[in-house]
């Protein structure tokens, strides 16, 4: 494994930041400098600033109750980031996205393979959303939601739409367009009251109250890493 890709995925920094402290001398392989092009095994006494590091980073999956206002984004410079709201104390990036104005489940981890999968659009992953519009559903808005409507020069996937109660619906897409159900709605001439996504794929948010967070049990991530690499 090269050097900054190692000293990444140990937690250490970004591989950007890795090729930088070994530019300035910081980084040794077995007590020798190393250079942005030196390779490392599990066996090599890879140390910065004379510390060693000790491998890779224990992985961490969270799933958050996002609440209205907090923005989906690692910059910590953004006002109600949602780094800063969780504070953990380990790195940890967001899974995608969910805008600032709906709420519900996120996952959070710092394994950038699983996050990729998971994010990956070729494999139609399914995220569930309760929905509350400004006036009463018809069959007609309901038929068009499930079967495609254009929005973003494009039509969106077919999708599951169910009736909940005069102005609710619960959607299940398999896609994720930028504020795809907000532009849905507003295509068809309703407006998004209440935007709560309940489940991503196999992860469902449950009882998890608003604005706290759990570990992903060792059940649901086993589940979760076999259906994303179907």
């Amino acid at each position: 494994m090269r050097i900054n890709k190692y000293l990444s995925a140990s937690g250490v920094c970004s591989r950007r930041k890795a090729d930088e402290i070994i530019d300035q001398g910081a980084v040794t392989i077995n007590g020798e400098l190393a250079t942005k092009g030196s390779q490392v095994t599990p066996e090599d006494d890879v140390c910065v600033n004379g510390k060693t590091i000790t491998g890779k980073e224990k992985n961490i999956y969270i799933a958050f109750n996002k609440p209205i206002g907090i923005e989906c984004t690692t910059n910590l410079a953004v006002k109600d980031n949602i780094i800063s709201y969780i504070n953990y104390p380990e790195r940890i990036f967001p899974v995608g996205r969910l805008d600032k104005n709906s709420e519900g489940l996120i996952l959070l981890t710092n394994d950038g393979e699983l996050s990729n999968e998971i994010l990956k659009a070729r494999h139609y992953h399914e995220k569930e959303y309760i929905v509350t519009v400004d006036h009463r559903i018809s069959e007609a808005f309901l038929e068009k939601m499930r079967n495609g409507v254009e929005i973003l020069d494009t039509t969106t996937r077919p999708c599951e739409v169910e009736l909940l109660r005069s102005n609710m619906f619960k959607i299940i897409l398999t896609q994720g367009l930028n504020r795809q159900i907000r532009r849905m709605c507003e295509a068809l001439e309703y407006k998004v009251v209440k935007l709560r996504r309940v489940r991503i794929i196999n992860i469902e948010i449950g009882d998890l109250e608003k604005g706290k967070w759990r570990y992903l049990s060792a059940d649901e991530l086993k589940r979760l890493k076999m259906m994303v690499k179907k």
